[in-house]
């Protein structure tokens, strides 16, 4: 029986401190949370009722192993990264990479999913007078609810390896239970602090890069311009699209938060960027819908949601510290779109709240409503020296 299964909201976030090789991390990975992880594989109606019948079919298949060449050519790391989670949960690595693909190997067979999708997340980034703080709704289908965990990894291989020939990682990073680290919110020792906006693009490309791996590399990242050529992905480019907000704690001068709204390479080898760069005294939010691209959308539910809980943060005065990030993260006014999403029965629920205070270098978790709940844990944010 699937662990979430009639147990409710579960006060708990397990951790995971690993060191090793991309294999023999993410193998850990599997082999540490390898009962949450086959929970969620048994329990996935996106997986189980969409995507392995997608698999099964000429064009579903093609499309996998476009994507799969693709990144064993270009991120080949992150590739045995999974195999070994996939190895320690003794899953099926195709079962954990389509839950990468998503949506793209839907489209490559030329359907739309049938089953109700993700609406969530919400990002707040607040630039104030002693208040540097990026907030973050994790919002997830239902399956997702009590099927998720930190993990904390010290990556050193002994060549550079992928395009961008990384040799060390270290970071931290709340994951959805099978996937690899990156696409929720998460920091690296270089200082740089991120959270992700699923966006829905209707053109989604096979034989490119899912957003999956694209965060997952953007976990190497030094500087933002690293960040950028990651997100970039000249030579290929994304797949399908996302939001991105972050900045970097060990910058020089005032702080600085960027919002990048990234969209699939249509027709080019790279993929389509926009970046907002906002400095003191000024705020970013952010929710699941793209606001400066003019890219067409698909996810009804998901744009909706967005326009209203963007009405709901712009019904408040401008957030001027991390209380006004909690109180309008913890919102629930709309009771059709809330912010924050609890309500019994529904398809879509508020899975964690995280709030990084970037001048204490913490990081707060949340696993319920955080106006009501006092933080599950409070990391500390370690930089390399």
């Amino acid at each position: 029986m699937p662990v979430s299964e009639g147990i409710g909201r579960r006060q708990c976030i397990p951790i995971l401190y690993t060191r090793g090789t991309h294999y023999e991390v993410g193998f850990d990975v599997g082999r540490t949370f390898s009962g949450i992880i086959q929970s969620f594989v048994t329990s996935c109606k996106a997986l189980n009722e969409e995507f392995l019948p997608a698999y099964s079919t000429p064009e579903g298949r093609r499309a996998y192993e476009d994507t799969l060449n693709s990144l064993k050519k270009n991120f080949p790391q992150y590739v045995r990264e999974l195999e070994g989670t996939a190895d320690g949960s003794n899953v099926p690595f195709h079962k954990l990479f389509l839950l990468h693909m998503d949506d793209i190997i839907l489209r490559a067979q030329g359907t739309e999913p049938s089953i109700r999708q993700a609406i969530g997340c919400s990002t707040i980034c607040v630039n104030q007078d002693g208040q540097e703080i990026l907030g973050h709704t994790e919002d997830a289908l239902s399956d997702t609810l009590n099927h998720f965990y930190f993990v904390s990894a010290h990556i050193i291989s002994d060549k550079p390896c992928g395009k961008w020939k990384v040799k060390e990682e270290k970071f931290t990073s709340l994951c959805y239970a099978g996937h690899l680290p990156g696409y929720t919110m998460s920091y690296n020792h270089h200082g740089l602090v991120f959270s992700i906006n699923t966006l829905s693009a209707k053109y989604l490309k096979s034989g490119k890069t899912p957003r999956h791996f694209i965060t997952r590399a953007l976990l190497s990242a030094e500087n933002f311009a690293s960040a950028q050529e990651i997100l970039r992905d000249v030579g290929c480019g994304a797949g399908d699209g996302c939001s991105i907000n972050m900045t970097f704690l060990k910058q020089e001068g005032n702080r600085v938060f960027h919002n990048v709204e990234m969209a699939p390479a249509e027709k080019t080898s790279e993929s389509q960027l926009n970046i907002l760069t906002t400095g003191p005294g000024e705020n970013i939010m952010h929710c699941n819908k793209y606001l400066r691209m003019k890219i067409e959308e698909v996810n009804e539910d998901m744009s909706q949601s967005s326009i209203c809980r963007m009405a709901t943060f712009k019904s408040y005065r401008s957030p001027q510290n991390k209380n006004d990030v909690i109180m309008m993260l913890s919102d629930r006014t709309n009771t059709e779109f809330p912010v924050f999403r609890d309500n019994p029965g529904d398809h879509v629920l508020t899975i964690a709240v995280g709030i990084f205070d970037c001048i204490a270098r913490t990081w707060a978790l949340y696993s319920d409503n955080p106006k009501e709940n006092e933080p599950l844990v409070v990391l500390p944010i370690v930089l390399k020296n």
